[in-house]
């Protein structure tokens, strides 16, 4: 064992990333929250005594840890996004435009108002309002408005997508809808978010908007159906892909010009000026594109890349890649938890694994050799990401490999460098860039829909549960970062076969129920029926629920319709009533009450009453088929417990 441990030595800083991680997801993922006194403070401890030198390994990976969970407790306590206590509906409110967002269908704005106008105990809270009126107010402009906005709601199920997280940490303090804008005043904004507008305004191409300014929601949704489905999905989220093609040109631009200018080149070689220059330029592309979470990682390997490559280093190691994700856990912890993060450092994983550790045999012949190249990274990516999109999206395109070896030269060799000159273009009316992307675009598109149409192109996964995830991760850790090659294959198999097997037995709910109770799902003889058919406060709780019961998302929903007001659920180990209306709730609560067979009360009205107070369930919750109720999360920081 000792002999094992020295081998690893050289591989143990790879670990902290996951140590790290493993503590502030385990922070964020809590039911209930719990930020100790002072956790900044002991987080700073906790990281120096990870640090001492002759630490045992152990405590020093539990150090670790203990400091992720800290400094994710003591991030979320400083961010402080001003909370909404209620639902506020048609009300006049008045503020500032700070930014734009772009979506193929509608206009969102931000909006910056006063906190007390919304009932906060904050100075300012930002809003992030969908504009109903045609033509949108600009940046910089404060106005007067009619407005809906709703305090953000918890998830649907444990371990879904929690919305209210997602916003609270993006400093936003609730959404909706606005109308009737009337502008009171204009300043010019001169920030990025105006340059970006401009841009937008002038290209107006959704190209331009989704591979340059890094507007997410500009491809229309049925074409990013399809592109998920091929595979390549990625391209329209700004990231490694996008970074790479950029930062390659810009170093063969500049390499190329200062190799012309003799009184620099004899002086220093002309990679070093070329490497700091394409830096700048990519620095600028990051700002541009809104500098998401996939672009700062990617541009943090890039800056990476060039410092190796202007010291003479080896660029591309775990070890940078490592660095690169400690430098953004430690800008923002939560990164962890979002679905950009976790794919896009899951395949840089892996892609630098495979080529700096596996250095597989690559044919000599130039076009074996790209064949290769491409099939390899692509199996490679799409293996050690696949658990997070499954987890994420429910989904697994089969058809990936096919996808990226022919869409793939499309859009890195002809539509992004066209998108890229034809955004500069554009500011001097020349569209012609733009057209002939567009034209280029409906070609691959025309492709990637009869790969989307072949057989079972996309398959549909039930949801993975959280331990089923961290078994999974814990595996591709050891395959990538223990020394040892037989055991790193038995330690990381036997990891990801348990989390397969784990995810293969975790029991399916077969009763699931909103916060609010106004939307409830059942499963029975294999179907899963919902008491509406639609529910506008709920509007993904349909699909979520889809994903949690493994049925898929092109489900007709099916109504369970109650007699009396009152509908009963009868399972082989127990019975669950359900009462939506309040005659019946007054009419039937006492008898429900003294049905031995009745196991569980669900209403839809708040009741109160002691003789089966242990009969009642409240709050968000799902229930399996043992009986056992696991309840949502609905008491964290960025729920808004106090409301």
């Amino acid at each position: 064992m000792k002999k094992f441990w020295d081998s690893q030595f050289g591989n143990l800083f790879y670990w902290v990333p996951i140590c790290l991680a493993f503590g502030a997801a385990t922070y964020f993922i809590m039911p209930i929250e719990f930020c100790p006194p002072y956790a900044c403070a002991l987080a700073i401890v906790a990281l120096v005594l990870a640090c001492l030198s002759k630490m045992p390994i152990i405590l020093r990976a539990i150090f670790l840890f203990v400091f992720g969970f800290l400094y994710a407790a003591a991030f979320t306590d400083f961010i402080a996004t001003p909370q909404l206590n209620r639902d506020l509906r048609d009300i006049e409110i008045t503020g500032e435009i700070t930014n734009t967002n772009f979506t193929d269908t509608r206009t969102r704005i931000f909006v910056r108002v006063n906190g007390a106008d919304i009932g906060t105990d904050a100075k300012y809270a930002n809003l992030r309002l969908t504009v109903i009126d045609e033509n949108a107010p600009q940046i910089g402009d404060t106005v007067r408005m009619r407005a809906s906005i709703f305090a953000p709601s918890p998830p649907d199920a444990p371990d879904s997508f929690d919305f209210a997280r997602w916003l609270y940490f993006n400093k936003i303090t609730a959404t909706g809808y606005t109308s009737d804008i009337k502008i009171l005043s204009h300043r010019e904004s001169n920030g990025v978010a105006a340059l970006r507008h401009a841009l937008h305004k002038y290209s107006n191409s959704f190209l331009s908007d989704s591979l340059v300014l890094g507007y997410k929601n500009s491809v229309p949704a049925p074409d990013k159906q399809i592109w998920t489905a091929t595979g390549i999905g990625h391209v329209w989220s700004i990231s490694g892909f996008h970074i790479t093609l950029v930062s390659g040109w810009l170093f063969i631009i500049f390499y190329s010009i200062f190799r012309l200018i003799a009184p620099i080149t004899r002086r220093v070689p002309a990679r070093i000026p070329a490497t700091i220059c394409a830096w700048a330029g990519l620095a600028f592309y990051l700002i541009l594109s809104g500098a998401d979470v996939a672009t700062v990682r990617a541009f943090i390997m890039a800056s990476l890349v060039f410092v190796a490559l202007i010291l003479g280093r080896n660029a591309i190691s775990i070890r940078n890649v490592s660095i690169a994700f400690c430098v953004i856990f430690l800008i923002n912890p939560h990164c962890i938890m979002q679905a950009g993060f976790q794919l896009s450092f899951a395949a840089i994983f892996g892609l630098v694994w495979l080529w700096d550790t596996i250095k597989p045999k690559i044919p000599h012949n130039k076009i074996l050799r790209a064949i290769y190249a491409t099939a390899l990274t692509t199996i490679t990516a799409t293996v050690f990401t696949a658990p997070f999109t499954v987890s994420h999206f429910h989904a697994l395109p089969l058809y990936g490999l096919v996808g990226n070896l022919i869409l793939l030269p499309i859009f890195s060799f002809a539509i992004m460098p066209l998108v890229m000159i034809g955004t500069i273009c554009a500011i001097f009316g020349f569209n012609a860039p733009l057209t002939w992307a567009q034209n280029i675009y409906n070609i691959a598109f025309n492709i990637a829909t009869k790969i989307a149409n072949l057989p079972m192109a996309t398959v549909h996964m039930p949801n993975i549960p959280t331990i089923t995830i961290a078994l999974i991760i814990l595996g591709l850790a050891c395959i990538v970062f223990i020394r040892a090659r037989r055991l790193h294959y038995m330690f990381g198999g036997t990891l990801i076969l348990s989390g397969v097997i784990t995810a293969a037995i975790y029991p399916k709910p077969i009763f699931m129920a909103t916060s609010d109770h106004e939307l409830i799902g059942v499963v029975q003889d294999g179907n899963l029926m919902f008491n509406k058919s639609r529910a506008s406060n709920h509007f993904f709780t349909f699909d979520n629920w889809r994903a949690l019961s493994g049925v898929a998302p092109t489900t007709t929903n099916q109504r369970i319709r109650a007699k009396s007001g009152v509908w009963i659920m009868d399972t082989p180990n127990f019975r669950i009533a359900y009462i939506k209306q309040f005659v019946p709730l007054s009419e039937n609560i006492e008898n429900l009450c003294n049905d031995n067979s009745v196991k569980y009360i669900v209403s839809y009205f708040n009741v109160h009453t002691t003789r089966c107070a242990d009969k009642i369930l409240r709050g968000g919750f799902i229930i399996y088929p043992n009986g056992r109720v696991k309840y949502t999360p609905s008491s964290r920081r960025w729920h808004n417990p106090q409301k």
